[in-house]
């Protein structure tokens, strides 16, 4: 049972039905996580706009897949897991990555597996990290503008994960076959 309404075109302010119209024609439907955040505009803009912004960082699919799921993962969010599963799937990252990165499992390729670490390094000291993880994630092949990268990425996940949590966002027919719990 959702906690917050999971709005559509008919019950959304009116300030965020433009938005709600994006999400449509982008996915071709409107993803319940944006139903929900439509119920505060600010919210679904700030969301949306983190979205294009991480998306068209210096990252890759697979690493953009691995800095969203790992936090998706150690947030438990069971919404944004399974969405997260059809997006690799659509944008081809190897079913092995997806697989690791939602059983907590390490990575076979050693730069994803620092980029992987890296991001639970933040998330769980909440952006305190050390010289020596610094220096680590640096020897991997990435630099300073991947770290910032990382921390806009966990901006994006804060605002889906815990609106997931408080909401109870029912998870989309589309990756219903996806769902997962975390152990």
């Amino acid at each position: 049972m959702t906690t917050l309404k999971v709005h559509n075109l008919e019950t959304a302010p009116e300030t965020s039905k433009p938005l709600i119209e994006i999400s449509q024609k982008s996915y071709g439907m409107i993803p319940g996580l944006h139903g929900v955040l439509a119920g505060a505009p600010k919210a679904l803009e700030a969301y949306q706009t983190l979205h294009e912004l991480f998306v068209n960082s210096s990252f890759n699919e697979e690493e953009l897949t691995v800095v969203w799921q790992t936090i998706n993962v150690e947030h438990a969010c069971h919404y944004c897991v399974p969405a997260h599963t059809g997006i690799a799937q659509m944008m081809k990252v190897d079913d092995a990555i997806t697989e690791a990165l939602r059983s907590e499992t390490p990575l076979e390729d050693s730069k994803l597996e620092a980029l992987r670490t890296m991001t639970l390094t933040i998330v769980r000291n909440r952006g305190h990290v050390t010289p020596d993880d610094l220096n680590t994630f640096y020897a991997a092949g990435f630099g300073e503008q991947q770290v910032l990268e990382i921390i806009l990425g966990v901006s994006q996940k804060v605002i889906s994960n815990y609106t997931n949590h408080i909401a109870n966002t029912p998870v989309d027919a589309a990756f219903q076959k996806f769902a997962w719990s975390k152990k």
